[in-house]
């Protein structure tokens, strides 16, 4: 970064770095201790749609990568299209199986950089909720951590229940708090884009 990029005000972009993905298991950890939320074993990948043979290829073959998996009781890995027009490859474990679960993230993430579509690459999140004295919260609140795959940080979204398109902004800062140890938080609070609807969620 040059002298004028820093007198302009410019910032060097952030080089996305997968491994961060990683640190999910160990953040779950504390997130349950500070917030009571455990893992439901859901998580996505989000990319922009592209029409073509090669990214249909490439996301067939990331598919069958993880369905290979002998190890897998869940669902097969599936495509999802959202409402906006977005692409999700959804994974599904049990909920124990975090770290299968980043596996499959990361695995998604990489093949799309490999094959040269990185720049489609938004974001990846898994998917928690809210434990009612050792159980399942009937109905409970539900939050996801959101990997920014340009920004190399993530960010917590919590959706409040009962349906519409309102955040749970307490508990989002609660969670930042508690996991600023953990993961690498994204400071930029214009940056916690809302993922309405997402599979995984």
């Amino acid at each position: 970064m040059g002298l004028l990029d820093i007198l302009l005000g410019r910032t060097k972009p952030v080089v996305p770095d997968l491994d961060q993905l990683f640190a999910l298991p160990s953040a779950a950890v504390t997130l349950e201790a500070a917030a009571g939320f455990t893992p439901t074993g859901h998580g996505a990948v989000c990319f922009a749609t592209v029409e073509g043979s090669a990214f249909e290829q490439t996301h067939r073959e990331v598919q069958a990568l993880l369905d290979a998996d002998t190890e897998r009781t869940g669902p097969p890995v599936r495509l999802v299209r959202d409402g906006y027009g977005y692409s999700w490859l959804v994974s599904q474990r049990a909920p124990d199986e975090l770290s299968a679960l980043v596996n499959d993230l990361h695995a998604v993430n990489s093949a799309m950089e490999v094959n040269g579509f990185g720049p489609q690459l938004l974001c990846s999140l898994a998917g928690f909720e809210e434990q009612a004295g050792g159980a399942e919260a009937e109905g409970g609140r539900r939050l996801a951590l959101v990997y920014l795959y340009k920004r190399g940080s993530f960010y917590p979204f919590a959706p409040l229940p009962g349906g519409g398109q309102r955040r749970d902004n307490p508990l989002e800062l609660q969670v930042k708090a508690a996991l600023a140890g953990d993961l690498r938080i994204e400071q930029d609070l214009s940056r916690w884009f809302p993922v309405w609807g997402a599979p995984g969620l």
